[in-house]
């Protein structure tokens, strides 16, 4: 009988020195994907096939491992992306972000599945799965981009709701199709999908709404307390979606984004806390997916993988937006983003596992042609997709940013602070401070003007090039940026001459 060797606490600081040195490398390459327009999931999965196999020789193939730890960090990424979504920009186009989950999703995988059956050469089975696995929007991917990329609240909050709602029905597919035994009725299987995510909205509503009362009602002894229970009330939905049968990824969506809407006490540290947890997931689940492929297997799938991917860029998405959208009235130019902004990643290939796990005939290479079409793609679609909104003119270029601040008075007074930098044919240029007409609550604290920074005056004249840094208290919040936008576009007669602040 083998003799498992005990962890020891050298071997305990040798594991801790190479992950703390993966993190630091890991963020490092934030900077660059920023300054770039790479992806990080792109570095991310770059750093794991560099320790892998063919780097430096570190050798993983637990395929169970993986899949579980994928799914435990999609929980967490897709968490985050609910708490920091704004429902006043997911409501209006609810409707639009379900039928893409939904419709959108069939019409992909039945376009692509039928590309690599008939172009490919793959059985259908086959075909199935990486139809179904490449439909799901990846929410890392979409909610990283577009922290970068300023679209109209229409537009994101459309695909942030796609990329949080898409990945239950995928995954009830991807398991269906790699169950054993023959495949069941589409309608059986429509059946099942209404009924799982039914399931998973009911629950991550009632726990939602459960957490968000506690938490606004229950004084806890310390603030830092607030941001963990957050974040279990999260995973508890999941795990009980899970559990009812329903859909979990869902649960934990719909729950987080209730409670990102709920104005829960000391919410900044929460929020920079569940950053920093997405942040982490993402790491670790790219690098884990970057150990588990074998580079040099990979030179006979990428020739399919450039075909499916393709099919999926330019035909099954495409076809995919313009039929989920016909019901509604979406301008040309935000179907054709739409189309462009189906942003795949760590997800397909998580899913890209499960067959691997069900032990389907072929799965190991349906996994390596997802993992080329993932790492292609998204080279392709990512850096372009911020030069697409500007041809289209979708960009909102002079519009304000949050800082990602944390600051205890400012958790104290749950107030927010607002950076705002006023670009080169901004209206904003000429107007004093005291014209900007802030909402009671609200205030230009901070001036920073060709390096030097400094308090304005009511009389203080903005120029072009100039930072504000502008404090507004929790109810004004959103009506100080509003106002903020509305100067910008309108400059200090806005209000009078009709210019909008959204």
């Amino acid at each position: 009988m083998r003799k498992v060797r005990p962890l020891t606490v050298h071997h305990l600081n040798e594991l801790l020195l190479i992950c703390s040195l993966v993190l630091l490398v890991a963020v490092v390459a934030v900077r660059v994907s920023s300054r770039s327009g790479l992806p990080t999931l792109l570095i991310y999965l770059g750093i794991g096939v560099a320790i892998g196999t063919d780097g430096i020789g570190v050798t993983f193939n637990d395929v169970e491992l993986t899949q579980v730890i994928g799914y435990a960090a999609l929980v967490v990424i897709l968490a985050e992306g609910g708490l920091s979504a704004k429902w006043r920009e997911i409501k209006p186009v609810l409707p639009t972000a379900a039928a893409l989950s939904t419709v959108g999703v069939a019409v992909s995988v039945g376009v692509t599945a039928a590309a690599a059956h008939y172009v490919v050469g793959l059985d259908w089975r086959q075909a199935l799965i990486i139809g179904a696995v490449v439909s799901s929007t990846d929410a890392a991917a979409v909610f990283s981009v577009l922290r970068k990329v300023p679209l109209p609240k229409r537009l994101r909050g459309a695909l942030e709701a796609e990329s949080g709602f898409n990945d239950a029905p995928v995954v009830i597919l991807v398991v269906a199709f790699s169950a054993r035994g023959p495949i069941d009725p589409w309608y059986s299987l429509i059946g099942e999908i209404a009924l799982e995510l039914a399931i998973g909205a009911v629950i991550g509503l009632a726990i939602g709404w459960l957490g968000a009362y506690g938490l606004r009602h229950v004084a806890l002894p310390a603030s830092g307390l607030y941001p963990i229970a957050v974040m279990a009330i999260a995973v508890a939905a999941y795990a009980a979606g899970a559990l009812a049968h329903g859909s979990g990824f869902l649960a934990v969506y719909v729950a987080s984004l209730l409670m990102g809407n709920a104005r829960l006490p000391h919410w900044p540290a929460t929020r920079a806390f569940a950053e920093g947890l997405g942040w982490i997931a993402q790491i670790g689940m790219f690098v884990l997916l970057g150990l588990l492929v074998t580079p040099h297997e990979l030179a006979d799938d990428i020739w399919p993988a450039l075909v499916v991917g393709l099919v999926l860029t330019v035909v099954a998405r495409p076809l995919s937006v313009l039929i989920s959208t016909a019901p509604f009235r979406v301008p040309w130019r935000e179907k054709a983003l739409l189309s462009w902004a189906g942003l795949r990643g760590a997800v397909p290939i998580v899913l890209a596992t499960i067959p691997m796990v069900g032990e389907v005939p072929g799965s190991r290479r349906i996994f390596n042609i997802v993992f080329v079409l993932v790492i292609v793609y998204t080279l392709v679609q990512g850096p372009t997709l911020p030069w697409l909104a500007t041809r289209l003119r979708l960009g909102e270029q002079d519009a304000t940013a949050d800082l990602g601040i944390e600051s205890a008075p400012l958790e104290r007074l749950r107030g927010h602070l607002l950076s705002v930098s006023i670009p080169k044919g901004s209206k904003m240029h000429g107007v004093e401070v005291g014209e900007l007409r802030l909402p009671p609550g609200a205030a230009v604290t901070l001036v920073v003007r060709e390096g030097t920074s400094f308090v304005p005056l009511p009389s203080t004249v903005l120029r072009r090039g100039d930072e504000l840094l502008v404090v507004a208290t929790d109810p004004v919040r959103d009506a100080a940026e509003q106002r903020l936008r509305a100067v910008g576009r309108g400059g200090k007669l806005a209000g009078w001459l009709g210019t909008g602040g959204v």
